[in-house]
């Protein structure tokens, strides 16, 4: 089996998973806050079907991979109605804020799976043993990826809510402004981050504190399996 099969059979569950919890999380927030419209829509299922953006899935991550840039894409973005919340303004933060919990929520699953089967090995069979770990140490670092990139403060990442709910009402109305800029944005930092790689634009910004947050997943896992 070659590295590349092997890492897909890794990175597509996990990545899958990822992104599926994280989306139903905004629509489970939503409705516990007031607004049953991802529940209406029939979003709040765990069926990954019900995600894919055909564009935003499919065609650009397949494209950025063929052509040797850095692979970004995003799901169907859970609908919310911040109209429909009891609180729209504290209530789109807490929304907002649920898709990066839940991925880091995951990653401490996964650490406290990886500190367990460690913990417990015996004699697994050849190449069981790595495939585990690989795959777990993997799905802690995709969460966290997840949930610390999602929340740049730049639309339409989950980080832009959140600072939108913390500002003054006059700055927050201004500030809401750049939504309708949010995809140019996002494809624009794609773009400089494939024709610039030497910069390290993701890395020497999300980088470091992915680095520094999975350190300690790793540490929690260590720390478990050594009990």
């Amino acid at each position: 089996m070659s590295e590349t099969l092997q890492l897909a059979l890794l990175l597509i569950p996990c990545l899958i998973i990822a992104i599926v919890f994280h989306e139903v999380a905004h629509g489970w927030a939503a409705l516990a806050l007031g607004d049953p419209t991802a529940k209406e829509q029939r979003r709040l299922s765990l069926n990954p079907i019900r995600h894919v953006d055909p564009i935003g899935t499919l065609l650009v991550p397949g494209a950025l991979a063929l052509f040797g840039g850095p692979v970004f894409g995003w799901a169907k973005p859970v609908p919310v109605n911040f109209r429909r919340l009891d609180n729209p303004r504290v209530g789109m933060m807490l929304v907002a804020a649920a898709g990066p919990g839940m991925n880091l929520l995951l990653a401490t699953l996964g650490a406290v799976a990886l500190g367990l089967y460690a913990g417990t090995l015996v004699a697994p069979p050849a190449g069981v043993s790595e495939y585990v770990f690989g795959g777990l140490q993997l799905f802690i670092l995709i969460n966290v990826f997840l949930a610390l990139f999602n929340l740049l403060p730049i639309p339409p990442f989950d980080g832009s809510h959140i600072v939108e709910g913390m500002l003054p009402r006059s700055m927050a109305a201004q500030y809401a402004k750049l939504r309708n800029l949010g995809m140019l944005l996002f494809i624009a930092l794609i773009a400089a981050t494939w024709a610039f790689p030497e910069a390290g634009l993701i890395e020497k910004t999300v980088g470091p504190p992915v680095e520094w947050v999975r350190g300690q997943f790793m540490a929690l896992a260590a720390a478990i399996a050594g009990a």
